[in-house]
């Protein structure tokens, strides 16, 4: 995985775990709604879960401690 960096997210998120725990969660309600945060030509990658994973490092997605 080269983007979003797996140091920018650790900043984000404080634990791996949870991490996964929420992007899982982002991939499926992506997946079942096909809604997403931004328009769908500017997100680098093509998966679900890349997706999920731009969308935290961006802070669209808030994430509680």
């Amino acid at each position: 995985m080269i983007y979003p960096s797996i140091d920018k997210l650790l900043n984000i998120v404080d634990s791996k775990y949870k991490l996964v725990h929420i992007v899982a969660k982002r991939s499926n309600q992506i997946h079942e709604t096909r809604q997403l945060q931004k328009p769908d030509n500017k997100y680098t990658s093509k998966k679900n879960i890349g997706r999920a994973l731009e969308e935290i490092a961006e802070g669209l997605i808030h994430v509680e401690q």
